[in-house]
């Protein structure tokens, strides 16, 4: 395991990183998606959420209802645990299950009235926590950022 002030590259200052690490944008990449899940994870569960929550609630209000199999494709999370997933949804009145009138074998997955109240709120807090991860970003440069990065994942979800 690297420790957070050899991973960072300082120590009082001066770079402990060998420079040609500190070049490559998988190196940079890796460790700033680590600490940014940790920021995330650990501001999400501080309001009792977690960030697959987000992204089903984020697709069925962006898309509309949809099945188990539709919300794992449109969310990136594995069928075998979108069940987990959807019963703490549906637990805490966030998702509401009802049968698929066209098969009646699978369920039809709607956000309830309470659900987007919860997703208004995580955005919230999601802005803040995003904030923190960008602090020494302008809002250009944020921009930027995301743009550059949608390109790369889009160019390699294309080819894979």
């Amino acid at each position: 395991m690297i420790r957070d002030q050899a991973a960072d590259g300082s120590d009082g200052g001066a770079p402990r990183t060998p420079d040609r690490l500190r070049r490559r944008a998988s190196r940079l990449l890796s460790q700033l998606t680590a600490r940014s899940d940790r920021l995330i994870n650990d501001g999400l569960a501080q309001v009792d959420a977690r960030k697959w929550h987000y992204a089903v609630l984020a697709s069925l209000q962006e898309y509309g209802p949809g099945s188990q199999a539709e919300l794992s494709g449109r969310s990136g999370i594995y069928r075998s645990d979108m069940v987990g997933v959807l019963n703490e949804l549906a637990e805490r009145d966030l998702v509401e299950r009802s049968p698929d009138p066209a098969d009646r074998r699978r369920n039809v997955i709607t956000i309830s009235a309470r659900g987007r109240r919860h997703l208004r709120r995580l955005d919230t807090v999601l802005d803040d926590l995003h904030d923190e991860l960008l602090a020494p970003l302008s809002p250009v440069e944020r921009d930027q950022l995301v743009r550059l990065l949608t390109c790369l994942l889009d160019h390699h979800a294309r080819t894979c």
